[in-house]
């Protein structure tokens, strides 16, 4: 289910909540341009972080929602 229609599964999204500071630490091994403050997120905001990820990194909306929904 997707309740808040950002194309990344509920359950997914909710495992990710629990393991944040983790995953943060992997997507700045796996794009090493990105900060803390790039990671930041905000409820409510998600198109505007996903295009900063997408500007930072080079890589398609595309392609880092599916990264991050295989690391979770």
């Amino acid at each position: 289910m997707d309740i808040n229609q950002n194309n990344i599964n509920d359950q997914t999204e909710l495992k990710a909540r629990g393991n944040w500071n983790e995953i943060k630490g992997q997507a700045k091994q796996k794009w090493g341009t990105l900060t803390d403050n790039d990671l930041d997120y905000e409820d409510g905001k998600q198109d505007e972080w996903f295009g900063r990820l997408q500007e930072k990194t080079g890589h398609a909306v595309e392609d880092i929602k599916n990264w991050f929904s295989r690391t979770f």
